[in-house]
Parts: structure tokens; sequence; C-alpha cells
């Protein structure tokens, strides 16, 4: 399903996304090492176990970019003009290997863009969620998205 516009969406709107995503070992290790991230957490299972965790804790920018990623093809595929922003940024839990992520999102402001005509600004709340049900990360995302033609 591609992305709504502007006009499309109402303040309220609360969308359950079906793609669900388990976390694997492998995810956590490429995006650590990736963006230079050597957080012993992160990447070394001797120093995971003799943790809080005692376990490897998955990186939180790989949950927060996994949060977003599994709500662009409902929100904004498409649609998208920009990013504008992200804030209130919370990981209230922690992510494991093995987990199994999904993503809500609910429409909490809508206004008109004051420099751009055929677009409008949409805030979200996203949520994600383990497979117990718990939030492990929430944001607000502002976009700008086109409207219709």
């Amino acid at each position: 399903m591609a992305g709504r516009h502007f006009d499309e969406w109402r303040v309220g709107d609360r969308l359950e996304h079906e793609i669900r995503r388990t976390v694997t070992e492998t995810d956590n290790l490429l995006f650590s090492t990736m963006t230079h991230n050597p957080q012993p957490l992160h990447i070394d299972l001797e120093a995971a176990k003799a943790s809080e965790f005692g376990q490897i804790l998955v990186n939180g920018t790989f949950t927060f970019a996994l949060m977003v990623g599994l709500t662009i093809a409902d929100t904004t595929l498409g649609t998208l003009v920009a990013n504008l922003g992200y804030d209130k940024l919370v990981m209230p839990k922690p992510v494991f290997i093995g987990d199994t992520m999904r993503a809500t999102s609910e429409v909490t402001e809508l206004r008109e863009s004051k420099s751009r005509p055929t677009g409008g600004l949409v805030t979200f709340t996203h949520e994600l969620l383990n497979q117990r049900d718990e939030v492990v990360c929430r944001c607000l995302r502002t976009v700008l998205l086109k409207k219709r033609a």
C-alpha cells in the first residue's frame, strides 16, 4: 500500500503496520560496525553477559531505524517530500537478539505548509513493540507530504 497524501490524513488516524521483523545477530553486528559503534554491549558477547542484561543488547539506533522503516509503506511511501524532524525519542525497554518487532502509528497533528501550497505537515507518533507487546521505542516524526494533485 502506498503512503497517503496530506489531505487523506485525519488527526487520530491509527495504523497497526502488518510487517513484523525479528532482529538477528547479523542485523545488530552489521549496523553497529557500519556506524562505527564499538559499544561492547552490542558486539562483545562476553562483555554483554557480564552486564545487567546478561546478553547482547541491540543497538538503539538500529531499533529506532527499524521502527521508522516498518512504518514507511503505510504512511509516506511515494508521498513524502521530506522528513522534517524526530522528537521525543524514548526507548523504555531493551531489545535483544531474537525479539520480534511490530510498529504502530497515530496522526497527532496536521497543518498546512506556509511555504509550500502543494504540501502539508503531518506529525505521527510511532511506536515499536516487541512480541510481549512492550513498547521498546517511541517518537514523534514530522513530515512534509504532497497534497493530492
